[in-house]
């Protein structure tokens, strides 16, 4: 009897899930098929870090959009010359302090309980069968045996933890006190994913520093909250789990690096942020990130300050757009946000960036809607900056009230239309 094609395609698929690699497509989460995988967590790496870890672990703290039934992380080494080896891995239920409030679960990697991450390259983990909900917090600890310099995202918003140079293995510590140190950035480990039969997709927030989150520790004069997680895209995740129904839920995770450019040809400090602009690490950060269906796009206040006009950014603009609808990903725009510094002709361009955005609400076909982030922000005195009780001081990045009133202004129906 003639084999069922659709059940070795089945088996095919469910090996490959197993495996960590299955990937949920935009016509998977489309069409609602159940135990896909979801990006819940990203911080995108972007530089080495000065440290150089020897023979000592580290516990990052990441904080999840959304909850599933299993997870897997991805490990990168994008800015190594050479392989990376970590020796182990664990994940477990955290507080955000470096104590574990579970049990660590043992990470693999195809089965093994250590990985070597090519030079240039990243790795998923195999599945961990590790239950969570909404807004937890999970440590991913790791041990390095061997010196390594480690990649890094440099704004964590947060303390994780390392312990000493020397000092061994300590991933299944539950307590604390082997993590005597505090970094502000987040090392290695670059997205969670979780494994969930009623999510609908992820959307990945893409950019610069507005992205990324600066000022969402700034809770006024004098006031910071580290590791409360305040960032507009956290606060759009709240909202997402409160407002919308269950058949509508989806992950948020967070692809901003702060300084970088929509174009390549803008940055002004020469090797800074070479291949960090929007084109070239959009297979990295976002296409290879998981069941995306739709990104919110902030990219061309630093192009702007380094000397960029109109034309090479909406150049940009329309590449980035037409790879991400080709993989059908909707993409949804913010005009450039007001800054005090720029000048005339900034300005000028600023405006025309914004006509192009906001022309019949998609950017004349080029994108599928707008989300406008500048009227939110600017001062209705001085429109060219921005509202004095959302300014941090710089005239650039908005505190937490005005992270808050960012995440409020997104439409959750049109990021959630199919």
């Amino acid at each position: 009897m003639p084999i069922d094609k659709r059940i070795i395609a089945t088996l095919v698929a469910a090996a490959a899930a197993f495996a960590g690699g299955a990937t949920a497509s935009s016509a998977d989460v489309a069409a609602g098929r159940h135990g896909s995988w979801f990006t819940s967590w990203s911080q995108s790496q972007q530089q080495l870090s000065g440290r150089v870890l020897d023979n000592q672990s580290v516990r990052m703290i990441t904080h999840l959009s959304q909850g599933g039934h299993a997870l897997r992380i991805r490990i990168q080494n994008t800015f190594g010359t050479s392989p990376l080896t970590v020796d182990a891995a664990t994940v477990a239920p955290s507080d955000g302090g470096p104590a574990l409030t579970g049990p660590a679960h043992a990470v693999t990697f195809h089965g093994r309980g250590n990985v070597v991450v090519p030079a240039k390259g990243d790795v998923w983990s195999d599945p961990v069968r590790l239950s969570t909900e909404p807004q937890d917090d999970v440590a991913v600890s790791m041990f390095l045996a061997g010196r390594a310099a480690p990649g890094e995202h440099g704004s964590a918003f947060r303390n994780n933890y390392l312990s000493p140079a020397g000092s061994g293995d300590h991933t299944t510590d539950a307590a604390g006190t082997a993590y005597t140190a505090t970094t502000g950035a987040t090392y290695l480990v670059s997205a969670v994913d979780v494994e969930s039969s009623r999510l609908r997709g992820t959307v990945v927030a893409f950019g610069s520093s507005v992205v990324d989150g600066t000022g969402s520790t700034n809770c006024g004069p004098g006031c910071t909250e580290l590791g409360t997680n305040r960032r507009w895209t956290d606060e759009l995740a709240r909202r997402v789990v409160t407002e919308l129904p269950a058949g509508r839920q989806i992950a948020i995770a967070n692809a901003g690096i702060g300084g970088t450019t929509s174009s390549a040809a803008c940055p002004s400090i020469p090797g800074q942020f070479a291949g960090l602009d929007a084109l070239a690490r959009l297979d990295r950060d976002v296409l290879a990130l998981h069941g995306v269906t739709a990104v919110l796009y902030y990219y061309g206040t630093n192009d702007l300050a380094d000397a960029c006009g109109a034309d090479q950014i909406l150049a940009s603009y329309r590449a980035v757009f037409a790879r991400l609808r080709h993989a059908g990903i909707k993409v949804y725009v913010t005009p450039i946000t007001p800054r005090p510094g720029y000048s005339d002709q900034n300005n000028l361009d600023r405006y025309a960036v914004g006509t192009f955005v906001r022309r019949d609400n998609d950017c004349g076909g080029a994108c599928d809607g707008t989300m406008d982030f500048d009227q939110v922000l600017k001062d209705p005195i001085r429109p060219n900056a921005i509202l004095p009780a959302y300014d941090i001081g710089d005239g650039i990045h908005s505190n937490i009230a005005g992270q808050r009133a960012l995440a409020d202004y997104v439409s959750l129906r049109m990021i959630t239309s199919r």
